[in-house]
């Protein structure tokens, strides 16, 4: 079975298919995202494949809401085995000093999955950058910051005894 692209690679326009319906913000009634179903099994499937893909969109994207969904397929990739999400440190730590909650949440998420040695003082800043301006949202991103922060330092404790 052919692989149809999600993206054409030289214009980087959507598959109107397999991007429909987009991704859904957190709202006052829900403090989650509701991605694109399709499009996130599309890109688990391809495990590693995917993320040349992933990373260019994640390299050029302003957009919350698409940065987010990517984000959120990043982790489900690293959920399904998928190798080298580590290796897009560069392409990730664009997003370190974001205000946005949602962003902080998922990239948290990958931190704590990937334990990128880098990504821990960004980890650490963020948390305290939203403890001296807590972010506006329905849901508290400091959570998955603290957790991933704590997976850090608990795994260098348990290996050093």
């Amino acid at each position: 079975m052919q692989i149809q692209p999600l993206y054409n690679n030289i214009y980087m326009q959507p598959n109107y298919q397999l991007s429909q319906p987009t991704i859904q913000m957190p709202t006052g009634q829900r403090n989650y995202v509701i991605v694109d179903k399709q499009k996130v099994d599309y890109f688990v499937k391809q495990k590693e494949e995917a993320l040349p893909q992933l990373s260019n969109i994640l390299a050029h994207s302003n957009n919350e809401a698409e940065i987010t969904e990517n984000l959120y397929i990043l982790d489900r990739l690293i959920d399904n085995g998928t190798k080298g999400v580590d290796k897009m440190y560069p392409v990730l730590s664009r997003f370190n000093n974001t205000n946005s909650p949602n962003i902080q949440t998922f990239l948290a998420g990958i931190y704590r999955k990937t334990q990128i040695p880098d990504a821990f003082g960004p980890l650490v800043a963020m948390l305290f950058r939203n403890s001296v301006n807590p972010p506006q949202a329905n849901f508290d991103p400091n959570e998955e910051v603290g957790g991933a922060i704590l997976a850090y330092i608990s795994d260098r404790f348990r290996n050093n005894p």
